[in-house]
């Protein structure tokens, strides 16, 4: 059964490019759930989704970005929908698969069967600062993966991809958390370099700090997100993050998925710099946590779906659907967005 949510608590500061000034909602609240469609038709990949939103061939539309695994067969594959609708009102008629060394890129899972449902987890980056986007891609068997664009910003081809790698010079080993990786790209320490935050199979968050340059990241430590002074653990596991300012206070504050379908939040009571935990809550429809289904994997994802620049939320999960919640947004208030800013402002509900 589809359950209509409301979420309580959060209003957004979003940007893209440049500075603007908006309308951002003191409190706002989720409309009902709904299902992403394609032609007509309900968005079902084969295995876990992992949606995103980001302009795939810059044309002014945010298209949908979706990983997919299957559920009985090692296929997998990264999907592209491109937006054929207008900036508010998103609309796709069918997908293609990203390319990687000239044909779909793809991980071939025949040696964890396992993990077969998980799907590949993407997301769109500009890894080494050329202005081209590039795919960051977690793996069912705990590896990462870059594929650089090897064509134009307008129409992205990959190279075939190499694998991440962590430890000092002449010790690199690859990057590998066992099972499901789930990255995300962002500059966890304000020091202007993006650093690397990736959840795991077990519920774990890892952190590794660049320690190269914008063009060449470099990672030397992985570390362990903590959680009141121990590692922070997803309590149902499966974690997959994502980093933004909940409480518009200035700190980023962690959002993350788990196994049971459940969103929960971490809210940063360090310093934007130097993030630390104590806790969670999970995030509500009126007044009940949301929980998809046992065992749905649940992926979110924070974007603008419908242009009002009141924050919605895509969710994918072991069930292929990718999941709508749109803001609705409340009496505006005026905020400046900053480029590539993103902050949710408010308070949330306990």
């Amino acid at each position: 059964m589809h359950r209509s949510r409301t979420l309580a608590g959060w209003a957004l500061v979003l940007a893209i490019l440049g500075f603007v000034t908006v309308s951002a909602a003191a409190e706002w609240n989720l409309g009902p759930q709904q299902l992403v469609r394609a032609g007509g038709a309900i968005i079902e990949v084969a295995g876990v989704s992992v949606p995103s939103y980001f302009d795939w061939n810059n044309d002014g539309l945010k298209d949908l970005i979706v990983g997919e695994g299957g559920l009985e067969t090692p296929f997998t594959g990264v999907r592209v929908y491109l937006n054929d609708g207008t900036p508010g009102g998103p609309s796709f008629s069918g997908f293609f698969y990203a390319q990687a060394d000239g044909a779909d890129l793809a991980y071939d899972g025949t040696g964890c069967p396992a993990c077969y449902p998980m799907g590949l987890f993407p997301r769109v980056v500009n890894w080494d600062d050329d202005g081209r986007k590039d795919l960051l891609v977690g793996q069912f068997d705990g590896t990462i993966k870059i594929y650089r664009n090897t064509g134009n910003d307008d129409a992205p081809t990959f190279d075939a991809g190499a694998f991440l790698e962590v430890g000092p010079a002449g010790g690199k080993t690859v990057i590998n958390l066992e099972s499901v990786a789930t990255p995300t790209f962002v500059d966890w320490d304000n020091d202007g370099l993006k650093d690397l935050v990736v959840g795991d199979w077990t519920g774990r968050i890892h952190l590794l700090i660049n320690e190269g340059t914008a063009t060449a990241p470099d990672f030397v430590t992985d570390t362990l997100i903590q959680d009141g002074g121990i590692n922070l653990i997803v309590p149902t596991t499966r974690s997959s993050p994502v980093v933004v300012d909940l409480n518009g206070d200035g700190r980023k504050d962690l959002l993350t998925g788990d196994r049971e379908g459940q969103l929960l939040l971490y809210a940063n009571i360090g310093t934007d710099a130097a993030p630390s935990f104590s806790g969670y809550t999970l995030v509500e429809s009126e007044g009940v946590p949301i929980d998809l289904e046992f065992r749905a994997n649940a992926k979110p994802f924070v974007c603008d779906w419908t242009g009002d620049g009141v924050p919605d939320v895509l969710v994918g999960t072991v069930d292929g659907y990718v999941y709508l919640y749109e803001g609705v947004p409340e009496p505006a208030t005026t905020a400046i967005l900053a480029l590539g800013g993103l902050a949710l402002l408010g308070r949330k509900r306990r």
